[in-house]
């Protein structure tokens, strides 16, 4: 009798033991995921704000010229030459 409980405990231990492993498996491997995807996710950002800072560039820059263009034209239609217009305005 006493060694068929031993027996018993013994079978409960063992599957105790790799019920455990198990858990523990399951719990590393949600563990890998999660940090998996706040990595994704911060990578994901990055490149996002990269893109989105070369958009607003582009954006930027059409619209600087065409600004400058309505100016131009503003100067043109007040009365003043191109030639007062880049002396007073121009870079050179």
């Amino acid at each position: 009798m006493a060694s068929k409980e031993l027996l018993s405990v013994s079978r409960d231990e063992v599957e105790r033991a790799r019920l455990m492993s198990e858990y523990k498996y399951e719990l590393d491997t949600q563990s890998r995921l999660v940090h998996a995807k706040k990595e994704g996710m911060k990578e994901g950002r990055q490149v996002g704000k990269k893109e989105g800072m070369k958009e607003g560039r582009q954006v930027g820059i059409k619209e600087g010229i065409k600004e400058g263009r309505q100016e131009v034209i503003a100067l043109l239609k007040s009365g003043k030459s191109l030639e007062e217009i880049i002396r007073e305005y121009g870079d050179g």
